[in-house]
């Protein structure tokens, strides 16, 4: 190899890595790096809920979420989000409620968005657990305002 295609492969090389620690990489969490379902803080939540696999994008992303599980009956508080708030139903049923709006059930395979700025509840039918992933975008700091707790008698219908 000449000295001229010598030094043309080690800038070509130099340069492919400096890119390379430029460039935005994939990111997989293993699943046994997956953090492990802990209970909700009680003065968000009725009830035995449990958050596992949280996730948190990178700057400049502003996405996060992870997986809830409700016991039969548990549920949020009311509360709203800044940019809004998606809900896919992987097992189970349950209920959502927006304030000015009736209970609706939702069940595995359901797909909830929630606008943004509206006051609801989602949680656990009575008779049987309810597991969602739940996902929102963080705006100024934060991804949800919580509220006071949803009576028995609005949990109800």
């Amino acid at each position: 190899m000449t000295l001229m295609a010598t030094t043309t492969a080690s800038a070509t090389l130099l340069a492919a890595a400096a890119l390379a620690q430029d460039t935005p990489r994939i990111s997989v969490v293993p699943t046994e790096a997956v953090e492990d379902f802990k209970p909700n803080p009680p003065e968000n939540f009725t009830g035995d809920v449990r958050l596992g696999g949280t996730f948190k994008a990178a700057a400049p992303g502003r996405l996060g979420g992870g997986t809830v599980v409700f016991a039969p009956g548990a549920r949020t508080n009311w509360h709203s989000h800044p940019a809004g708030q998606t809900l896919i139903v992987i097992d189970g049923a349950g209920f959502v409620q927006a304030s000015d709006g009736p209970r609706q059930e939702i069940k595995r395979g359901d797909i909830v968005t929630i606008p943004a700025g509206v006051k609801h509840w989602h949680g656990a039918q009575a008779g049987q657990a309810m597991t969602h992933i739940a996902i929102a975008e963080v705006v100024d700091g934060a991804a949800a305002t919580w509220m006071e707790p949803v009576t028995h008698t609005q949990y109800g219908g």
